[in-house]
């Protein structure tokens, strides 16, 4: 059998149903919660009979004192048990961690001098310089002096040139 393409009409109508279902389980859930709460105050409150003398309510207020001891017993109780789930749920939560491992970023290649290096791998208070420049001693150039007449500087016959000219234009 082939399956059929629901209309659009189709689908209201069994949206619509499901939500008057839904709305009918939470009118009948909000019923019994009520229900719940008057059951529970019947069996742990009896209603209070003030009928009677100065001695019968000091009687019905030791008995509401001993109740109201007993819940407080009960609440103090339920929060440390829920305290205790909620610290084993966090070392749980812990443990996943660990077993599933973070996750890390791809790295990004970065170029660096050896001197940010040894600052990223020693901290900023360790610095280590490396002026290798420093240590070097100057050297002094050596001028080979050379009969320059002799051979003939091209630099010095240009500049005797421009004198020359110079002196032409001069006078």
């Amino acid at each position: 059998m082939s399956e059929k393409k629901l209309t659009s009409s189709r689908r209201h109508h069994l949206k619509s149903l499901i939500l008057q279902i839904a709305a009918t389980w939470l009118e009948q859930e909000k019923k019994d919660v009520i229900a719940a709460k008057e059951a529970y105050m019947s069996e742990h409150c009896p209603p209070a009979d003030l009928s009677g003398d100065q001695a019968t309510l000091m009687e019905t207020c030791k008995k509401l004192q001993a109740l109201i001891d007993k819940i407080d017993e009960e609440r103090y109780d339920l929060e440390a048990k829920v305290g205790k789930a909620d610290k084993e749920i966090e070392d749980l939560k812990i443990k996943v961690v660990d077993l599933a491992g973070v996750k890390k970023p791809a790295l990004k290649k970065v170029r660096m001098s050896a001197d940010a290096m040894l600052k990223a791998l020693l901290g900023s208070k360790h610095t280590v310089n490396m002026d290798l420049r420093a240590n070097l001693k100057q050297v002094k150039k050596e001028v080979k002096e050379e009969p320059t007449e002799a051979i003939g500087d091209w630099r010095k016959n240009i500049e005797d040139k421009a004198d020359r000219k110079k002196m032409f234009e001069s006078a």
